[in-house]
């Protein structure tokens, strides 16, 4: 039997577990007291994320399209791939795609599904890199439309930053190409923007949510930079966070309030966000084609 397991960073649902969650992100490094309590503040404000109810959603409605079983599992936290392959292993399934939901991060989401898979005689099939996909373009093109259009003004007047979480700059460093594909997918992005009536010298590239509590430095420039740029020639602004496929903290608070902030303390008229793409029928389309590729050992 086929099935597909869609693999995504990971959240608590519990405030109390912000502790050891943040350790995993660390690498079983322990964070700072401030560090954990600023955590917990962010999710408690935002009244907890929705990342993993909206992943399992997604999951539901890939499965609806596919007919053969769909599940999600973290990365960091529950439900971890194992159990969820355990699960999917019940049910009879002996090939399973591993379709990872950060499509310029797909090689560490692989080794933990692979890993678990075997335990259980299942053969892996693993999707690449994905943030070319033409339905994952126009989904992200649906989804920034639809912000600028709560700005009532013409688009070629609206700065658009498209964002997407940072790391820090010794990974990249390390060979990692995730910099590297996002700018790619950015670029398209951009373009069918202009397309779109957006103005092409309008459109900036920006690196969020940079690390609490770290002397690493990271990729940028940040937001907070990008909008003082954009501060001296515009008085509206979008911020699309292509980088992210999923509502969560990173949106919900790093955006709608914290950066929402610095563009308010800025003189900008007008600030919108690109909702993020959850189970938007047109993102759905990309995942659906993504998996059905990798099951048809297609190449991209």
């Amino acid at each position: 039997m086929l099935g597909v397991l869609l693999s995504y960073h990971g959240t608590v649902s519990n405030s109390d577990d912000v502790p050891e969650f943040v350790r995993n992100i660390r690498h079983g490094h322990a964070a700072p007291a401030e560090v954990i309590a600023e955590v917990r503040r962010r999710l408690e404000f935002i009244g907890g994320s929705p990342l993993t109810r909206i992943t399992e959603e997604q999951a539901q409605a890939l499965e609806a399209r596919l007919g053969i079983p769909v599940r999600s599992a973290a990365r960091l936290w529950h439900p971890y791939p194992k159990d969820v392959v355990r699960e999917l292993a019940a049910l009879g399934v002996t090939r399973l795609v591993s379709l990872p939901l950060a499509p310029q991060s797909v090689a560490i989401y692989h080794p933990s599904v692979v890993a678990a898979a075997s335990e259980h005689g299942i053969e892996v099939l693993r999707a690449v890199s994905w943030g070319h996909e033409p339905a994952l373009i126009e989904a992200f093109v649906e989804a920034v439309s639809e912000a600028a259009s709560r700005l009532s003004v013409e688009r070629a007047r609206i700065a658009v930053v498209l964002s997407a979480h940072s790391l820090p700059r010794r990974v990249i460093d390390a060979g990692d190409g995730y910099e590297r594909e996002f700018y790619a997918m950015a670029q398209i992005v951009a373009r069918a923007l202009v397309v779109e009536g957006f103005a092409a010298d309008s459109i900036r590239t920006a690196f969020q949510s940079q690390g609490l509590g770290t002397r690493d430095a990271w990729l940028g420039p940040d937001l907070q930079s990008t909008f003082v740029e954009l501060a001296e020639k515009h008085r509206h602004l979008l911020v699309a966070p292509i980088g992210f496929v999923t509502e969560h903290v990173e949106t919900l608070y790093d955006i709608d309030v914290e950066a929402r902030a610095v563009a308010d303390a800025l003189g900008f008229e007008g600030f919108s966000r690109m909702p993020a793409l959850d189970t938007r029928p047109r993102f759905i389309d990309a995942v659906e084609a993504v998996a059905r590729r990798t099951l048809a050992g297609e190449a991209p």
